[in-house]
């Protein structure tokens, strides 16, 4: 996958965020409209006068990046093409609050029907870019690149990965079959680090490297006598980790993983690891507060 600040299309276009295929962004759509909608709208049916058409716009209500723009327009593609979906900024954008985003104009009943997944959609993708954006600033002037991590909600992994890239971060594996990385319940079956790590390098697939988790620094030479590509320092301090780094000596690269949020992100950066993997970006991001208003023609 690789980021970016995609446009949203003009209304009746398919369009997808980059690393997401048409086709599975049409299904997730498709899918979360059918667990909301149902059998349809009741309290619009009865209370909105047939063909009434209005304009609703997405408005934050606090400083927030977006992600999730084209995700929208999908999914009014998917209610209704009639609908003329306009994006006033782009995914990746820093806006403060107050801001228009979008606007839809069409059927208000469709406006209606969409109302609860589009925001569902965009508050959650915008929650985890903008704290991507937020850690990512934490390590700036250092190496340490911020990674996110499989920690998704199901069915959701590759937009919360796209709202990952938005921020500025950098995705990890999307899939098991993305990379190897040897962890704790690996290594209890395959006999060690040792083992594990010089039978993975002989059976991977070419272009693939190997990395291994450790959690001492008994771990952590065991794995580059094994000439592992990259080690996983998990649940360390950063004590723990800068020794690890001095240890190394540049001989492998290092990421950590485990404990880290925005209090400490800066000082486990500035350990002179390679990478930090962060959970929380995509399972803990708290949803930012955006407005759907709508107000009829």
């Amino acid at each position: 996958m690789v980021g970016g600040n995609p446009s949203p299309p003009a209304a009746g276009k398919s369009f997808a965020p980059v690393g997401v295929s048409s086709e599975e962004l049409r299904t997730l759509v498709r899918h979360a409209l059918a667990e909301d909608l149902g059998q349809g709208d009741l309290t619009t049916r009865i209370t909105v006068p047939e063909g009434s058409r209005a304009r609703g716009t997405f408005v934050s209500k606090q400083r927030l990046v977006v992600a999730g723009l084209p995700v929208v327009a999908e999914l009014f593609n998917v209610l209704d093409p009639a609908v003329s979906f306009q994006p006033t900024v782009d995914d990746g954008d820093e806006v403060e609050a107050g801001t228009a985003l979008a606007a839809a104009t069409g059927a208000a009943a469709t406006l209606l029907a969409a109302e609860r997944v589009a925001l569902n959609f965009l508050q959650h993708l915008s929650g985890i870019a903008t704290l991507a954006r937020r850690l990512k600033e934490e390590l700036d002037g250092l190496r340490a690149q911020l990674l996110d991590t499989r920690k998704t909600t199901p069915g959701l992994r590759t937009l919360q990965k796209y709202a990952v890239q938005v921020g500025g971060g950098k995705n990890h594996r999307l899939r098991l079959d993305d990379g190897i990385l040897i962890k704790n319940n690996h290594l209890r079956l395959a006999g060690g680090i040792r083992a594990a790590v010089e039978k993975a390098r002989q059976l991977r697939p070419a272009g693939y490297e190997v990395e291994v988790e450790v959690t001492s620094l008994a771990g952590l030479d065991e794995a580059v006598q094994a000439a592992a590509d990259v080690v996983l320092l998990d649940n360390m301090t950063c004590d723990e980790v800068r020794r690890c780094v001095e240890h190394a000596g540049g001989r492998v690269r290092l990421e950590v993983s485990g404990g880290i949020d925005a209090g400490n992100l800066r000082a486990f950066a500035e350990t002179g690891v390679d990478y930090i993997s962060v959970g929380a970006l995509t399972h803990s991001a708290p949803a930012v507060d955006i407005n759907f208003r709508i107000e009829p023609l």
